[in-house]
């Protein structure tokens, strides 16, 4: 990593949940360009259990009102994270926001103006691009062996035929239900590959008994060249079904989704360990090419080791050295906008 060590860059975050105990602090901590100085603990304080020297203030204003944090991790609910960006933007803070960035393009494009009116830079937290399977599709492609691909498949699932306990994804409120939990993921996967498409259509579905939200969505997608991309995601399927499914004239590629950074995180490992980020036996894809002359071969693909400290790598190197954060603005738009769309009725 190119990283310039004389500048140490101070981070809070926002939530000591999930996200920010699995998906942020230990990556701060990792880094030898961050510091993770404080986090934000409004009745439990469990941070200090893992970060001993950690500062753990009672609401969002005290963390922002800290002169010495530089980057602020935004991994507050969904409905939260316009205002808290902003508000973090008009302390004078760097952003680091979890998906959804924003409801709708309005309120990015707000968020956009204040970042340059202030001087601060804005990152968009899509880790997924960083999962152990989706780099193995990338390579795939990038590796011509599809040739002129014709329909691409992505598919992410859960079975959870119950309502779940939080509110700010299973209530009708900004920016909640499945689509954009799970869809800024699949759509960020799709658009860091394929760019813009030329025109796309969207089904929403509620199944699950009682729900408010929707938990289902399907997304078809355009390219020029007659390439159709559909990512799709439900909350009720029992057995899991491939998360990837690539279709070109000279053969297919198909892959589960294997990344196991999530569940090694959970469990407490650390990112040190030799096992960190490296996929389970028996889960590679299996990429099928035909030749000229009609011959069949099947090759297993292992994917490289998962990680999303390039992730934070990339933040530091923006902040550090103004060099391109590789999720851009013109990425984020486009995903929102198929987002916040009408759907199919």
């Amino acid at each position: 990593m190119d990283t310039n060590i004389n500048k140490i860059i101070n981070a809070g975050l926002l939530a000591y949940g999930m996200s920010g105990k699995v998906f942020h602090a230990p990556f701060l901590q990792a880094h030898s360009g961050f510091n993770l100085k404080a986090i934000v603990e409004r009745s439990h304080k469990n941070a200090v259990n893992d970060y001993p020297d950690i500062i753990s203030y009672n609401s969002v204003n005290e963390l922002l009102n800290d002169e010495e944090i530089d980057l602020v991790v935004i991994n507050t609910p969904n409905n939260l994270h316009y205002e808290h960006s902003k508000a973090a933007l008009n302390a004078y803070k760097h952003i680091l926001v979890e998906k959804p960035f924003t409801a709708t393009t309005a309120q990015a494009k707000e968020l956009f103006e204040l970042a340059d009116s202030v001087g601060k830079q804005i990152f968009f937290y899509q880790n997924r691009r960083w999962d152990s399977d989706f780099t193995s599709v990338r390579h795939v492609i990038e590796s011509g062996k599809l040739g002129k691909l014709v329909e691409v498949h992505f598919r992410y699932d859960r079975y959870r035929n119950v309502i779940g306990p939080k509110v700010f994804k299973e209530t009708p409120l900004e920016a909640s239900g499945l689509l954009y939990d799970l869809g800024p993921h699949l759509l960020d996967q799709v658009i860091s590959l394929f760019g813009k498409p030329l025109s796309y259509q969207k089904i929403l579905g509620k199944n699950r008994a009682g729900t408010l939200v929707d938990d289902y969505f399907s997304i078809q997608l355009t390219y020029p060249d007659s390439v159709y991309v559909f990512v799709t995601s439900s909350m009720l399927v029992v057995n899991s079904q491939s998360g990837f499914i690539l279709h070109g004239v000279n053969g297919s590629f198909i892959k589960q989704r294997a990344d196991i950074q999530e569940e090694q995180l959970l469990a407490g490992m650390k990112l040190t360990d030799p096992d960190y980020g490296i996929e389970p036996a028996n889960k590679e894809g299996l990429l099928t090419t035909i030749d000229a002359d009609g011959n069949k071969t099947e090759k297993n693909i292992p994917s490289e080791v998962g990680s999303y400290l390039p992730l934070f790598e990339a933040v530091y190197q923006a902040i550090a050295n103004n060099k391109p954060y590789p999720v851009t603005r013109a990425d984020v738009l486009i995903q929102i906008e198929i987002i916040e769309s009408p759907a199919i009725s």
